[in-house]
């Protein structure tokens, strides 16, 4: 078989015969060149979707657990094609392109070709203002920066791949954001996608959308975000050391003048203490990365990933000690000025920095070495 056609489906009976017969329509265009098949990913379906697809002669492949990315994934895996095109059942994408995307992926040998939505014709009110101008672009930018990308529409649920190209990438996403890691997983495999104009129809009224604009939105997000822990690192090894370094001028020079601005007084301590937490915070959800998907990071994190837990455990018994001592000479202090005001802010800031950054460096460690245990 060359090509196998799957449509995800969940109660799509209105539109579901449509969308069948205009893919027909468009690959029966190639005559005896092209062998392919129709395949409905069924997400448990209560309506005549089914029914609707038998009697048209599509394959019906039952997908138990639920989910855009789910049903996709039963229908790929079931399909017999040396190339999988899919598309949504909704009767919004422009299914006469079927051949001509087809064609181009195999012209250009490429593992993905993507029939682009935002360089064809989006018909008024087919796609929502945030999501055509905010939401789509935001998210093709930010894929094309990180991993090195040439797109123009990460989120067109309108592709053709090529089955063994999907089968290396090991795709794992069950949710709406099955689209942003095939195309991340994709780029980072280097494999070569190519892209057609296409377009966008206004569906059917009266049909309920399955896409949830923020939830699905954040779910793109942070998969995008999840597969750059390198990111996280930097960013928090940047802001921990850096704001430490400030931490301990501050406690040295005291305040300054710096053209009329007064620095390194009580707020400057403030805002410092507040990014260190922030930077061990990111460093440490970059070790977590790391060990959910074995991404890369830097030898330094693999490193401290790995250090033995008696060790950690050590670390965080003196950060805590301290953090006792610190607070009962305080504690005493206080009693010997007869309850009174204590002029410790200076050099008490800069303990708070040291002690809380470390301490929270080491709690977060100790977790990931217990989940790594698990």
């Amino acid at each position: 078989m060359d090509l196998t056609f799957v449509f995800p489906c969940l109660n799509e009976e209105k539109t579901l015969g449509q969308c069948i017969r205009a893919v027909r329509q468009s690959l029966d265009a190639a005559g005896s060149e092209l062998d392919y098949e129709i395949v409905v990913a069924d997400n448990g379906s209560s309506d005549r979707s089914v029914e609707i697809a038998e009697q048209i002669g599509a394959r019906i492949v039952a997908v138990q657990n639920r989910g855009y990315g789910a049903a996709l994934k039963g229908g790929i895996e079931a399909s017999t094609g040396e190339y999988v095109m899919f598309a949504d059942a909704d009767a919004t994408y422009c299914y006469e392109d079927s051949l001509l995307l087809y064609r181009k992926a195999v012209m250009e040998d490429a593992d993905m070709a993507i029939a682009s939505r935002m360089t064809g014709c989006i018909e008024e009110g087919a796609m929502p203002f945030l999501h055509r101008h905010l939401g789509t672009p935001v998210l093709t930018k930010l894929i094309n920066i990180l991993f090195r990308g040439n797109l123009s529409d990460c989120n067109s649920g309108f592709r053709c791949i090529r089955k063994t190209a999907y089968e290396r990438w090991n795709i794992r996403s069950t949710g709406m954001e099955f689209a942003s890691e095939l195309l991340v997983k994709s780029l980072k495999d280097k494999a070569k996608t190519v892209e057609i104009n296409s377009g966008l129809r206004r569906g059917p009224k009266g049909r309920t959308a399955h896409l949830r604009t923020w939830r699905d939105g954040m779910r793109h997000l942070l998969f995008i975000f999840s597969e750059r822990p390198e990111l996280f690192e930097l960013l928090g090894l940047v802001c921990a050391f850096v704001s430490t370094a400030l931490q301990l001028l501050a406690y040295f020079l005291g305040p300054v003048n710096l053209l009329g601005l007064n620095i390194f007084d009580l707020h400057s301590k403030i805002v410092l203490l507040l990014v260190g937490l922030a930077g061990v915070q990111c460093y440490v959800f970059s070790c977590v990365l790391y060990l959910r998907g074995g991404l890369p990071v830097v030898r330094l994190t693999r490193g401290v990933i790995n250090l033995d837990e008696g060790v950690l455990f050590f670390w965080l018994l003196i950060a805590l000690g301290i953090q006792a001592i610190v607070i009962g000479g305080i504690f005493v202090m206080w009693i010997w000025a007869g309850f009174g005001g204590l002029d410790l802010i200076d050099g008490l800031m800069l303990a708070v920095h040291l002690l809380s950054t470390l301490s929270v460096l080491a709690i977060g460690l100790l977790g990931i070495h217990i989940l790594k245990r698990t």
